[in-house]
């Protein structure tokens, strides 16, 4: 798929230097303007794709800028970003066109993932027709019968329940239950549940009014409330406290929310996607996850396959991600030779396509020539340890602290740019060093 190209509106100096550099290293060609007028001269001379576009701004603000594209061209989407969360400029945005709202500040991840999802929202011609091989290769049986599956159940508004394993693949899965079903065009909106505290999960999911605790300067629109008409994605929801379990347990009964020191009831049309690498109902068993909420959002289970179980669709990703990477960073199309191959579809792969893909790409980035060797490939690739004796849990555990210590080195102890290169967020990489006592 083609990539974007993105303008970005911000009068911030070093916020919209970070933005460029950021999502240049994703592979977008990036314009940058300081305000709105500046931003107006680039859309008349350049062809843009995506314009980012800050809120409060010199000149002409973020809602003025939004009107003009709009007029100007329909199909350029706009993601708005703000420091001033009120219900009115949230709401103005969404109706006069915007893609998405982000609220400062963010991570860095976030933006990328609302970025990326307005390229893969942009990539079906028609309702119904997604792609499916652009982003889930289907090979594979089992992946040739969940794609079937995914087909029968897009357009009911049943609740759906993704499991599978870290790196599988459960987020792309969403993306194109949605992508298919009747509720495209609409919003997706995708919360981590286990990227936040409990406190702020909670105000992120339901929203709050101005007043509702310390800080609540303005009222904020909850993801709910931002995803209704669409979807909701609740990832690792196994990790939502009794609390959150409580409140979405009502919202899935009664289609309806109160805002966080509210009274006004909201009424609520989200279809619910859920995922999580954990089980739960043995999180259920051990009393860690209520039964009826379980049973709620598991009307429609669905099950994505590791990595290596579906061990014939490992060439097409191989291949895919090697397009993938030198169209990213402009590099010629590498092959792979038959012996660094033979390697890659008979290692465990215990990070699943994530894995495979951070992989691929660093290959294409160090190796020199115009052909992949075995020579190439990280050491332990050439020669595993001996799996223990104490089963496939540690095996993993081993294999990913190997991966994490190996990131750490490469990027010479930057956080930041070993999560990147992992595929995950800082704090999933900061808890992960504490797990395996890396951070001395």
């Amino acid at each position: 798929m083609k990539k974007a190209t993105i303008l970005i509106a911000e009068d911030e100096v070093n916020l919209a230097l970070l933005l460029e550099r950021i999502l240049k290293k994703e592979g977008y060609l990036v314009y940058t303007a300081s305000d709105g007028v500046s931003a107006k001269s680039i859309l008349e001379a350049k062809q843009i794709d995506l314009v980012l576009t800050d809120i409060k701004m010199p000149d002409m603000d973020g809602i003025e800028l939004l009107k003009y594209i709009k007029k100007i061209d329909s199909s350029i989407e706009v993601i708005v970003m703000t420091a001033f969360a009120t219900v009115d400029t949230a709401i103005n945005a969404l109706k006069l066109g915007a893609k998405d709202y982000i609220r400062k500040p963010f991570d860095i991840d976030e933006v990328i993932s609302a970025v990326k999802k307005v390229q893969f929202e942009e990539a079906p011609d028609e309702l119904g027709t997604y792609d499916f091989n652009s982003m889930l290769v289907t090979n594979s049986q089992k992946m040739q019968d969940l794609v079937k599956l995914i087909h029968k159940v897009a357009n009911s508004n049943a609740n759906i329940y993704i499991h599978g394993e870290t790196g599988v693949g459960k987020e792309l899965v969403a993306h194109a239950i949605h992508e298919i079903s009747d509720r495209r065009g609409k919003p997706f909106i995708k919360v981590n549940c286990s990227a936040l505290p409990e406190t702020l999960l909670e105000s992120e999911l339901f929203g709050y009014e101005k007043g509702a605790f310390t800080g609540a300067f303005n009222r904020k629109l909850g993801r709910f409330e931002l995803a209704n008409g669409g979807t909701i994605f609740l990832d690792e929801i196994g990790d939502i406290s009794p609390l959150i379990q409580l409140k979405l347990l009502r919202i899935i009964q009664q289609k309806e929310l109160e805002r966080l020191g509210g009274t006004q009831t909201i009424s609520l049309d989200v279809r619910i996607i859920t995922a999580t690498n954990k089980s739960l109902d043995t999180l259920v068993h051990a009393g860690q996850f209520r039964e009826d909420l379980y049973y709620r959002l598991n009307v429609i289970p669905l099950s994505v396959p590791p990595l290596r179980e579906r061990r014939e669709d490992m060439t097409s990703l191989i291949q895919n991600f090697i397009k993938i990477s030198s169209d990213m960073y402009h590099t010629p199309y590498k092959e792979i030779e038959a012996e660094a191959m033979e390697v890659l579809l008979g290692y465990h792969w215990p990070g699943n396509v994530r894995e495979l893909e951070n992989i691929i790409e660093r290959l294409l980035l160090i190796s020199e020539g115009t052909v992949i060797k075995s020579s190439d490939l990280p050491p332990y690739f050439l020669h595993p340890e001996d799996e223990p004796s104490d089963g496939l849990g540690i095996y993993k555990d081993s294999a990913e602290e190997k991966i994490i210590r190996k990131a750490l080195a490469d990027t010479d102890g930057n956080i930041t740019k070993a999560a990147e290169k992992l595929g995950i967020s800082r704090r999933s990489l900061h808890r992960k060093i504490n797990k395996y006592n890396l951070g001395s």
